[in-house]
C-alpha cells in the first residue's frame, strides 16, 4: 500500500459492525462542516425501510460524493478542505468497514463527483471550481496513482454570474466503457469524450458536446437502462431534457419542468434517477424541497410528469433508489437528515415511510451488497 499508512488513522477508519439481518448497505457522504465525522454506515433493511447506523469512517475531511469500484471492492471520495483531493478506501467484504489506502491530490480544486471505469483501472474525477477533469490510475490494491490527465474546459455562457467560465458538475460513463458525458454548468453543454481503457486517456468524442438551453446550468446526467435513452437535469433552469443516445450521441427528445407553473421561488434543480425496471425518473428541487416525478415511455423515451414528492427536509443535494427499487432515500443536506420513501412501482408515486436518521450535511448515498 501506498503513501505510509498509519495505524492510528485506521483504526478510526475501522469501526464499523458487522451487517447482520441486512438486506443492503448504505454509504453516506458528507460535509464535515458542521459536525460530520466522515461517512456514515447503515443496515438497510429493504422489507421494512428501515436504518441501523453501522459505524462511521472518522478522520476524512468533507467526503461528499462517493463512487465503488465495479466489484465493490473499493470505494473513492472526493474531499479535502477545498476539495483538492480524492482518497480510496478497501471495503471489508464481511462488515464493511472502510480502511484508508491513500489520498491522491487532483491537481485542480472543487472536486465534486466520480466514476470509475468499468476495467477497475481508471477514476475519473470532476472539478466544479476549476472547470476540469482529472484521471487517475487505479493500482491493483485499489489504491490510486497520481494524476495521468487534466483536461480544462474553455468558454462560458449567458448568465454574468454564474457562467462566466466552466462549471464542470458531474462525470457519467457509459455502459459501453467508451462514451463519458460531462455536464457543464457553466457552459451549457453536456460535454462529450471517448474513453480508451487501455490507456486511460479522455479523446474528444463524436460530437464533442451537446448544447441545451442557454443559462440553464446542466447539473447530472444518466442512462436509461435499455441504453437507448439519457437524461440531464439542468440546475439553474429547473428543466430534465431527455435525448435519444445512440454511439456517442445525444439527440434532443424533450425538455420538461422540474417544478409547478405556479412556483416563484428559487429554481435549484439537483439529482436524477431512474428505477431499476426504467419505467419511472426521478429529480430533486432544492428550495422546492421535493422530488419531480416523471414516467418513461419505454419506446420512446418521453416523459409524463406524475407529480411532486415534499422530501421533508431542506436542500435534496442527492437521492438513491434502493437496489429492490421499493425505496427512495433523500440526502437533505440543510436539515441534516435522510428520510425514506416507499415506491409504487406502478404509479411510481412516494409515500413517506415515517424512517429518517440524523446526519451532518449528508449529500451521497450509495448503496452495496
Amino acid at each position: 500500500m501506498k503513501n505510509g499508512l498509519i495505524t492510528g488513522l485506521l483504526c478510526l477508519l475501522s469501526i464499523f459492525s458487522v451487517a447482520q439481518n441486512s438486506d443492503y448497505f448504505l454509504y453516506v457522504g458528507t460535509y464535515t462542516r458542521k459536525t460530520s465525522e466522515g461517512i456514515y454506515g447503515y443496515r438497510f433493511n429493504a422489507q421494512t425501510g428501515e436504518l441501523t447506523q453501522a459505524g462511521i469512517a472518522k478522520g476524512v475531511s468533507n467526503p461528499s460524493f462517493l463512487a465503488f469500484s465495479p466489484d465493490h471492492r473499493f470505494l473513492y471520495a472526493v474531499g479535502g478542505g477545498t476539495g483538492d483531493s480524492v482518497r480510496a478506501f478497501s471495503i471489508d467484504q464481511q462488515t464493511h468497514a472502510l480502511t484508508l489506502l491513500n489520498s491522491e491530490a487532483l491537481g485542480d480544486k472543487g472536486g465534486v463527483h466520480l466514476a470509475v471505469d468499468k476495467t477497475r483501472k481508471w477514476l475519473i474525477v470532476g472539478c466544479y471550481n476549476s472547470g476540469s477533469i482529472s484521471i487517475l490510475p487505479i493500482e491493483a490494491d485499489g489504491s490510486l496513482g497520481k494524476v495521468s490527465q487534466l483536461i480544462r474546459h474553455e468558454g462560458k455562457s449567458i448568465d454574468p454570474e454564474r457562467q462566466t467560465k466552466p462549471y464542470v458538475h458531474s462525470i457519467t460513463i457509459a455502459p459501453n466503457n467508451r462514451d463519458v458525458f460531462v455536464p457543464d454548468l457553466g457552459t451549457d453543454r453536456v460535454v462529450s469524450y471517448t474513453l480508451n481503457a487501455r490507456t486511460g486517456q479522455l479523446l474528444p468524442g463524436k460530437p464533442p458536446f451537446t448544447a441545451v438551453t442557454p443559462g440553464s446550468g446542466p447539473r447530472h446526467f444518466t442512462i436509461h437502462p435499455n441504453g437507448k435513452f439519457a437524461y440531464l437535469i439542468q440546475e439553474m433552469g429547473g428543466l430534465i431534457t431527455a435525448f435519444r443516445y445512440k454511439k456517442g450521441r445525444l439527440d434532443t427528445l424533450q425538455t420538461s419542468k422540474t417544478l409547478p407553473e405556479a412556483y416563484t421561488g428559487r429554481t435549484w434543480s439537483a439529482d436524477i434517477h431512474i428505477s431499476p425496471d426504467g419505467k419511472f425518473l426521478y429529480g430533486s428541487n432544492r428550495a422546492h424541497e421535493s422530488l419531480a416525478i416523471y414516467g418513461i415511455n419505454q419506446k420512446t423515451g418521453l416523459l409524463t410528469f406524475v407529480g411532486h414528492q415534499p422530501v421533508r427536509g431542506k436542500t435534496p443535494r442527492n437521492f438513491a433508489i434502493d437496489p429492490t427499487g421499493n425505496f427512495v432515500l433523500v440526502a437533505n443536506q440543510d436539515t441534516d437528515n435522510v428520510t425514506v420513501f416507499r415506491r409504487d412501482k406502478q404509479t411510481g408515486l412516494l409515500t413517506f415511510t415515517g424512517t429518517e436518521v440524523a446526519v451532518s450535511m449528508p449529500v451521497c448515498l450509495l448503496f452495496t451488497r
